[in-house]
C-alpha cells in the first residue's frame, strides 16, 4: 500500500524544494509532494499550503487537516470552495514569535525616537537634536491580542512602554490592559504608536481607514505587520499628507510584491519592508509543522488547531 501523501502548495515553486525536503525528513511515514506531482487525490491526508489556488483543498476527498505555513489562515479562508469541516493548523513556533518580537520592538523604537526624522535631517546635513520622552511616557496600542500580539505587547512593556491591547474579547496580557471591541475609539485615542497584528476577517478588513486613523492622537504613527488589506491605502496617504500621522511602517500590502510604481516606495513618511516581519523558514517551520501533524495523527492536543471562521 503506498504511503499517504502530504500535498505541498506554495506560490513560489523555487522555495518548495527546501520545504519538501525538510518535511520529508521529519515525516518519513508520508510522501511529501508538490500538488502537480500528485496523481491520486484520494491518497492526500494533509495539505501544507500558503495561498492555495481556489478549489485545491476541495479536490482532496480524504483530507484530515490543512496546515497553514504561517500564523494567518485568511489565505485559506479566501477559497470560497473550502470544505469548512476540514480543520486548519496554524504554524506558530518560537522562532516565528521571536522574529515578530524583534520587528515590532525595532520599529516601535524607531517611531518613538523619531528616527525617520533624524535620518531625513542627516540627508540634509542638519544637526537636529530632538528631546524625546522616555518610553514610560509613550503610549503604544496593539490591535490584535492573539499569540503574536501578546508577545509583542509583553516585549514592549519590558522596554518600559505604556502598552494596551485591543481585541474582540478585551483580553490583555501580563501587565497590559485590554480594550474590548466596543471601546475601540477610546483605545485609538490613547495610541500614539499603533501596531496592527489583527487576523484578517470581514470585520477587520479596512479597519485602518479615515475614521479610525482620524481618532489617533495628532502625529501618531502606525506599524502594520498583519495583512495589507487592513489598510485603506488612500486614507493612510491622506493622513500622512495632512500631518495628522507622522509616519507609517508597512510590512504587508494589498498587492505583493508591492508594485514598483506604488507611492509607498518613495513617500518620505513611509517605511517599506518586504513582508519579512516574521518570515518563516523551512528549517524551523518544518519542525513545527511536522510536530503538529504527528500530534494530530496521534489524537493529541494541537494548540494551534482552528476552524475557518469568516467572522471576527
Amino acid at each position: 500500500m503506498p504511503d499517504p501523501v502530504i500535498a505541498l502548495s506554495m506560490p513560489r515553486p523555487d522555495r518548495m524544494i527546501a520545504w519538501r525536503d525538510e518535511l520529508q525528513r521529519h515525516l518519513p511515514g508520508f510522501r511529501v509532494a508538490g500538488t502537480d506531482d500528485i496523481t491520486d487525490p484520494e491518497t492526500v491526508r494533509y495539505a501544507v499550503v500558503w495561498k492555495p489556488p481556489t478549489g485545491l483543498i476541495a479536490g482532496y476527498p480524504n483530507l484530515r487537516a490543512v496546515v497553514s505555513i504561517g500564523a494567518g489562515i485568511d489565505h485559506v479562508a479566501a477559497d470560497s470552495r473550502y470544505p469548512t469541516h476540514v480543520p486548519v493548523i496554524k504554524t506558530i513556533g518560537p522562532n516565528m514569535t521571536q522574529r515578530m518580537r524583534e520587528y515590532i520592538a525595532l520599529h516601535v523604537l524607531r517611531h518613538h525616537r523619531e528616527q525617520p526624522a533624524v535620518a531625513a535631517a542627516q540627508a540634509r546635513r542638519e544637526w537636529d537634536q530632538r528631546v524625546i520622552p522616555p518610553a514610560t511616557r509613550r503610549r503604544v496600542g496593539i490591535l490584535g491580542m492573539g499569540h503574536l500580539g501578546r508577545a509583542a505587547a509583553q516585549t514592549l512593556r519590558a522596554l518600559g512602554f505604556d502598552v494596551a491591547g485591543w481585541s474582540r474579547s478585551g483580553a490583555g496580557a501580563d501587565g497590559v490592559p485590554g480594550y474590548a471591541q466596543d471601546r475601540l475609539d477610546e483605545f485609538l485615542g490613547r495610541s500614539e504608536i499603533l501596531v496592527c497584528l489583527l487576523p484578517l476577517t470581514d470585520d477587520t478588513r479596512g479597519i485602518l481607514n479615515a475614521a479610525t486613523l482620524g481618532k489617533l492622537p495628532k502625529e501618531a504613527s502606525i506599524i502594520n505587520a498583519a495583512r495589507g488589506d487592513h489598510v485603506i491605502e488612500d486614507d493612510l496617504l491622506a493622513g500622512l499628507e495632512s500631518g495628522h500621522l507622522s509616519h507609517a511602517t508597512l510590512d504587508v500590502f494589498a498587492t505583493e510584491p508591492l508594485p514598483r510604481d506604488h507611492p509607498f516606495w518613495t513617500h518620505p513618511k513611509v517605511t517599506v519592508t518586504p513582508h519579512v516581519a516574521s518570515l518563516i523558514d523551512p528549517a524551523s517551520g518544518g519542525r513545527v509543522i511536522a510536530d503538529n501533524i504527528k500530534a494530530f495523527e496521534a489524537g493529541q492536543h494541537v494548540p494551534d488547531l482552528t476552524r475557518i471562521d469568516r467572522g471576527y
